[in-house]
Formats: structure tokens, sequence, C-alpha cells
């Protein structure tokens, strides 16, 4: 038996529960992993309050990242003892996540937790932050340097955000940071931002072309935002979109693209081959700051979970919330 969230689903919406589950209930894999910590992110949190259809199958547990110790494995890369990660691949979608004592995964969708973090790092850094440094090396493939100019970063009090800024300041880039949360300036400030703005400069509906103003952009919020950003990146400058916070939509014109010849980036995080997870997240160890990481993490236990799905979705959480999936 293990202790998990279930998610089912009811004429009065989701229904979000802390449940005793038999072990025969898991579904299909390769490797049984015992979870140590997991996370919770926008996504988990959307599923969590039913807010949107992120759910594919129900009931199902949610959680988009475990880190913990396989127990089980007929996977001819995984053995009892080795420490793992996961991140995406369907977790808490249409696979059952990682908000539990207990999961069984493909093989396949693992990396060994990197030398140097504990599973409780590697959960507090999650696909937020795991997202936020293939976001970094987009820019580095465009060949951004920090002499070229400020890099802005919206969504900046949140997961990727927090982390972007971390990264990107230790990298020596200047961090213009975007949020709602000005009064949370001198949090972002100990992260590495270097000026702070408010989150209305850019959530508006703008014109087709802005002031140039950042070199490169990391975006996890979407429509107006993004559409603003990328109307304001210099010539030759790059955006990299990861999220859709404020919406899904991008209500932009071609101009500063075939005027100004920015390059806009996507990343997805979710399926990514393993070969871009571990260089990823081998960069981490190498570009993350632990006192920094610590800063911006904040701990809840699984029982917990679901209130703070509910805070993080109205804006009251900052940087990474990590579940103790054991207390």
């Amino acid at each position: 038996m293990f202790r998990a969230i279930l998610l089912t689903k009811s004429d009065a919406g989701t229904i979000s529960a802390v449940t005793e589950l038999d072990d025969a209930l898991l579904p299909a894999g390769d490797v049984t992993v015992r979870i140590e910590y997991s996370t919770l992110n926008y996504k988990d949190a959307l599923a969590i309050t039913g807010r949107a259809p992120i759910v594919r199958s129900w009931p199902m547990v949610p959680g988009i990242d475990l880190a913990g110790t396989v127990e089980t494995s007929a996977h001819v890369d995984w053995k009892p003892g080795d420490q793992v990660v996961l991140n995406g691949w369907g977790l808490g979608e249409s696979h059952w996540g990682g908000l539990a004592q207990r999961a069984r995964v493909k093989g396949d969708w693992l990396i060994r937790l990197p030398p140097g973090f504990t599973a409780r790092q590697a959960a507090a850094i999650g696909t937020a932050g795991y997202t936020a440094m293939l976001c970094v090396l987009a820019l580095e493939h465009h060949g951004l340097q920090p002499s070229a100019g400020e890099v802005l970063v919206t969504g900046a009090a949140g997961g990727v955000g927090s982390t972007a800024i971390s990264l990107l300041s230790k990298l020596g880039y200047a961090v213009v940071a975007a949020t709602g949360r000005t009064f949370e300036a001198d949090y972002l400030r100990s992260l590495g931002a270097s000026i702070i703005i408010g989150r209305t400069e850019l959530s508006g509906p703008g014109k087709p072309l802005g002031k140039e103003r950042w070199a490169g952009v990391i975006d996890s919020v979407g429509s107006h935002t993004l559409a603003n950003a990328c109307a304001t990146t210099r010539t030759d400058g790059a955006v990299v979109a990861c999220g859709l916070a404020q919406g899904m939509d991008l209500p932009a014109t071609v101009a500063p693209f075939i005027l100004r010849g920015i390059t806009l980036y996507g990343v997805n995080s979710v399926t990514a081959p393993r070969a871009k997870r571990e260089l990823a997240w081998s960069r981490l160890t190498r570009d993350l700051e632990g006192a920094r990481l610590e800063r911006m993490t904040t701990e809840v236990a699984l029982g917990e979970a679901s209130a703070a799905a509910v805070e993080l979705l109205a804006g009251r959480v900052r940087g990474r919330l990590v579940v103790d999936v054991n207390r």
C-alpha cells in the first residue's frame, strides 16, 4: 500500500483526496520507483483544481515530477538502489504521476540523479528549473552573449522565471524581471535580477513594433505578453517561449520577424530526448547555485499539496514548491 493524491471526476468537478492505494493498481511500466520528493507545478495545480483539462485518463495521480530510488526494474539501464529523476512524459496527465509514495514508469523516461544534487534539490528544480535551463540553452544556441544586452524574463516570480533569473545572472547576463508581484522585488534581486518591471508594461494589447529593448527573452506567460516581448526585442535577438500563464493565444504580427530578424524558439520539456535532458541537468549542476535554489524553495507535505495548488493559481506562491510525499 502507498499514499497518493488521487483525482476523480464527478458531476461537481474534480475531486482531490489523499488516498491509500494498493500497489496492484499501479499502471504498466518496467521500473517501480520509491518516491522521496515531488513538486507542485502550474500544470499540476490546474489538474488538481480541475481548472483546465490536463487529466486525460481517470482516475489520476497528479504530479509531473518525481525524484526517488528504484525499487524493482526490468529495464536494462536501471537496478534497485539507483537514484533517479523523472520530468514530464505525460506523468500526471495520461500516466500516474509523482504526488505519491510510489510510481511505476517506463525506464526510458528516467535519468540518473545528477551527482551533487539530493533528491530534494532535484525535485525543487523539477520541470520548471529543467525547462528554464532548456531556455537558456536555446539562447546560447542562438549565439546570444551577455555583452549583447539585457535579457527579459517574464513570470519572474514563478518557478521557471525564478530559476531562469538565477541561471542567467550566474552566466553574466543583465536580467530584467517582469512580474505581477513587484512586492517581491527584493526576492528577485536576491536571485540576480538587475531591474524589476510590472507585468502591465507587457500584458495589454500593444503595437506591432515597439522600442528595441532586450537582446533576449525567456517567456512563460504567452498571449499579449509574448507578443509585446517580440515587438520590443532588438534586431537579431532571440525570444524563447515555454509557457502560457496568461493564455495560449499569440496576438502578434510578423513585423518583428521580418523587420528586425528576431527568432522565436519554442521549448518542449515534456518529451525531450534523454540526451537533451542529461545536458540540461548537467548544466544545472554547474550553473544553479544551491543557496539560490534554497531561497526559491518552499516545502509542503503531501496532504497540503491540494490547498497549495489553489494558492499557486492565485499567484500567491513564489519560486518552487517541493512536496515531501512521505509526510
